[in-house]
């Protein structure tokens, strides 16, 4: 069912970079569609959003209806089973923790002219998050979402997941009473993504928007960076394993598998300097689809964009890997060291045996929000850092200006900016 793929010719990386463009060409650009409908929410606010609810998901909503009152998320909270709760409370406390570990610090200092120069972090004000509803409703999206910005220090988040009338997930109402969030609305589709970038009477208009979603929404996302911020252009999840002859092929097929099941552009890749694991993988592939839930969408993805790819050694196998710039990485492989050393496009790397992607969907602790599409090679995976502004202070001394003010004189009249130079010049005459 995978396609088999030599990466010792010649010139296969190029080949490989030309059929992980097909699949990026495969992802529809729905920005026509979506322009009109930003212009409409932005005219005609909470009448708009309405309509569009109605017209995607045919469910007809009030605008007194598109907010939940605290009175529902508290009754819906209490219909999570008590192990699924426990669980999102593990899952809360170790995500939390581990974004604690990367908030960046302030810092001043004072050089020999006696200026000041500092860096001051400030949080986010307004943060809206996005989850989506129907086949991919998770709670799990809420946390890696609201807990970086919670660390960070951001007071206001706000939450928009498609209710489909009364079948909302309660995981994701108790996860995102757990963040803390200020509200949480009722309507999904690149219509909440318009409502939270200019505000309605019901939506607060927020300053960033987090969170994945179809192709609408990622047209949406893209549309309106620069109105307000965004995460990423997200595209269908994607794994990649590396492997060997030691590897369990029954359980790098499952983690393939486990992959390809969250959509049909989902993209699972083996990379194996191993004829028989490849061999053995496509086996225990073909026999575990057979019961799967999901039966129809991951072996639609295995079938259109899978992957086995043959290496016969470390360094083709990380040329391969970095070629990918996967958005998850698996490195179950004897020498997994030395591969790891050559590893520069990834989003999150698991590394040995017992370290499958699920953890790290979950509960691991880093975040699973990842550059998908080979955005690995120019960008991480959503932290901390995402929901803090970071400002520069500058304070110039009398003998700084006086010390550092003709090297700017220079560098202003070579660019033929008289304008800067003068700015400096009027204070050295005023000083002198």
């Amino acid at each position: 069912m995978m396609k088999f793929f030599n990466a010792n010719k010649k010139n296969s990386l190029k080949k490989l970079e030309m059929i992980l463009n097909k699949r990026k060409l495969s992802q529809k650009n729905q920005s026509k569609i979506v322009k009109q409908l930003l212009l409409n929410v932005k005219k005609y606010g909470d009448i708009a959003v309405l309509k569009y609810e109605k017209k995607f998901s045919k469910v007809r909503l009030n605008v007194k209806e598109i907010r939940f009152s605290q009175n529902e998320i508290n009754q819906i909270s209490k219909k999570v089973d008590k192990k699924l709760k426990k669980s999102i409370d593990i899952a809360f406390k170790r995500i939390k923790y581990f974004h604690s570990k990367q908030k960046l610090s302030s810092f001043k200092y004072i050089d020999k002219y006696k200026n000041e120069l500092s860096y001051k972090l400030t949080p986010i004000d307004r943060v809206g998050v996005y989850v989506p509803g129907g086949t991919a409703s998770y709670p799990s999206t809420v946390l890696m979402n609201c807990i970086p910005a919670i660390v960070a220090g951001v007071k206001n988040i706000f939450l928009t997941t498609p209710a489909l009338g009364l079948s909302v997930n309660p995981a994701i109402i108790y996860a995102a009473k757990k963040c803390g969030v200020k509200e949480i609305y009722k309507t999904g589709g690149a219509h909440s993504i318009a409502a939270f970038t200019y505000g309605t009477k019901t939506f607060k208009k927020v300053d960033k928007i987090v969170g994945p979603g179809n192709a609408f929404v990622a047209a949406a996302k893209k549309e309106v960076f620069g109105e307000v911020g965004i995460d990423m252009v997200a595209g269908p999840s994607e794994v990649s394993i590396v492997a060997d002859k030691y590897s369990n092929a029954n359980w790098i097929a499952s983690d393939l598998i486990a992959q390809a099941e969250h959509d049909v552009l989902a993209q699972s890749i083996l990379i194996t300097n191993s004829k028989n694991l490849i061999q053995s993988v496509k086996m225990s592939i073909n026999a575990q689809l057979k019961d799967l839930p999901k039966k129809k969408i991951a072996s639609k993805s295995i079938k259109n964009y899978g992957l086995a790819i043959y290496a016969s050694n470390i360094q083709k196998i990380s040329d391969v890997v970095n070629t990918i710039a996967p958005e998850h990485l698996e490195i179950d492989f004897s020498s997994s060291k030395d591969i790891l050393k050559k590893i520069k496009n990834a989003g999150s790397i698991f590394i040995g045996k017992f370290s499958p992607e699920a953890m790290g969907d979950y509960i691991a602790g880093p975040n699973h929000v990842l550059p998908t599409s080979g955005s690995a090679k120019f960008s991480s995976g959503l932290s901390v850092n995402d929901f803090l502004k970071r400002h520069s202070l500058i304070k110039i001394s009398k003998t700084g200006i006086e010390r550092l003010g003709p090297s700017v004189i220079n560098l202003s009249q070579h660019e033929n900016l008289e304008g800067h130079a003068r700015s400096v010049k009027m204070r050295l005459k005023k000083d002198l």
